[in-house]
C-alpha cells in the first residue's frame, strides 16, 4: 500500500500546508531559549547557571539543526526564496553548516533509505552494540572528542582540504584561509554577532561556555540518541512502516533531546512534505487507521537504548570508522 493511502488525500493536503508564522515561531523558540540561557548566566554567573545553560543549549543546537532540516525540505516558510534565506542565516550558518549542501545529501537518504546509496546508513548499521561500547561512545561525545573531530572535518572541507587529512597538504596558508572565509562567511558573521553581543554584556566567556562547549559536547550526545532512535535496530529495513522509528516521549524529554517533533520520524519518512508541527496529527491519524499496529513505534527512548545495547559480546574484528556527518537523518 502506498503511504499516501493511509490518510485521506484532502487531510494530507491540509497537513502539508506550510504556515510561515509557525516556522518563524519555531526558530524564535529555539533561539529564545539560547538567549535566555546566556542572559541568565550573564546576570548571575555561577556553576548552576552555567550547568542549566549547557543542558538547555545542547538540546537547542539540535533544535536549530532540525529547523535547518525543515528548511532543506522547504517547510520553514511558504516562499522558497525566504525559506532559504532564513534557513541559511538562522539555522545553518550558526552551526557551521550549509543548508544547500545538506539538502543535496539528505534527499538521497529519503530516496534510498537503508540501501547502499543511503548516506546515513552507517549511522544505524553498527547496532546493536554492547553496553560497554555505548558508554565509550557517550564518553567521546560528552568529553568533546566527537564534536572536535566533527568540526575539524567541516573546517577542513570548508578550507578546500581533505576532511580526514593532516596539515595543509602543500596548499599555502593564505589560500586555505581565504577559501575557509569564502565558504564560511555566514558562520563567521553569525558567530561574530553572538561573541560581540556577549562581549558587550561583559561576559565574552559565555560565548565559549554556552555556545561552543555545548556544540562540542551535549549536542553530539543528543544527536547520537536521535540517530539511534530513528533507524537503529528496526524491524524490517525494506518495509516503509518498519525501516524507521517513531519514539514517544513526555514533553520535558522532548524539550531536552527531541525538539520540534523530531521523534515522529516514521511520520516524516512517510510524508516528508508535512511540516514538523503537523507530525503529531499524522501520528494520531495513522493510529486511528490502525496503521501503527504494525509499525515501528517505541514507547520510550529507554526502550530504544535497551534494544541498541542488547549485544552481549563485542566482536574481535577491527572496528570500522563510523560517519562524522554533521547532521544525519
Amino acid at each position: 500500500m502506498s503511504a499516501a493511502k493511509y490518510i485521506e488525500k484532502e487531510k494530507l493536503k491540509e497537513l502539508g500546508r506550510v504556515q510561515s508564522w509557525r516556522g518563524l515561531a519555531a526558530i524564535a523558540w529555539s533561539w529564545g531559549w539560547i538567549a535566555a540561557s546566556m542572559a541568565l548566566y550573564c546576570w548571575r554567573p555561577s556553576v548552576l547557571t552555567f550547568a542549566v545553560g549547557w543542558l538547555v543549549v545542547s538540546g537547542r543546537h539540535l533544535g536549530i539543526a532540525i529547523l535547518m532540516h525543515e528548511g532543506a525540505h522547504r517547510l520553514l516558510l511558504k516562499s522558497s526564496k525566504y525559506n532559504d534565506i532564513v534557513g541559511r542565516w538562522l539555522t545553518a550558518y550558526p552551526l557551521m553548516l550549509s543548508m544547500d549542501v545538506y539538502r543535496q545529501i539528505h534527499v538521497q537518504h529519503h530516496k534510498n533509505t537503508w540501501t547502499d546509496a543511503d548516506p546515513d546508513r552507517s549511522l544505524a548499521t553498527p547496532f546493536p552494540i554492547t553496553k560497554r561500547s555505548m558508554w565509550r561512545k557517550v564518553f567521546r561525545d560528552l568529553s568533546g572528542r566527537t564534536g572536535y573531530r566533527r568540526y575539524v572535518m567541516i573546517a577542513r572541507l570548508s578550507a578546500g582540504l581533505s576532511p580526514k587529512g593532516n596539515g595543509l597538504g602543500g596548499v599555502p596558508l593564505h589560500t586555505v584561509a581565504a577559501t575557509f572565509v569564502k565558504n564560511q562567511k555566514g558562520f563567521l558573521i553569525t558567530n561574530g554577532v553572538m561573541l560581540g553581543a556577549l562581549t558587550a554584556a561583559g561576559h565574552p566567556e559565555a560565548f565559549f561556555l554556552l555556545w561552543w562547549l555545548p556544540a562540542l559536547t551535549g549536542y553530539s550526545f543528543v544527536m547520537r540518541l536521535r540517530s539511534i532512535a530513528e533507524h537503529a535496530v528496526v524491524g524490517d529495513t525494506e518495509d516503509e512502516l518498519r525501516q524507521t522509528r517513531t519514539t514517544l516521549a513526555p514533553f520535558w524529554l522532548r524539550f531536552l533531546i527531541a525538539p520540534h517533533h523530531v521523534n515522529y520520524h516514521l511520520e516524516h519518512h512517510l510524508y516528508m512534505y508535512v511540516p514538523h508541527y503537523n507530525l503529531p496529527k499524522v501520528h494520531r491519524l495513522l493510529g486511528e487507521a490502525g496503521v501503527l499496529d504494525r509499525a515501528e513505534v517505541a514507547t520510550s527512548y529507554w526502550q530504544v537504548l535497551k534494544l541498541a545495547t542488547s549485544k552481549s559480546k563485542e566482536d574481535d574484528a577491527p572496528k570500522k570508522q563510523g560517519t562524522l556527518l554533521p547532521f544525519g537523518t
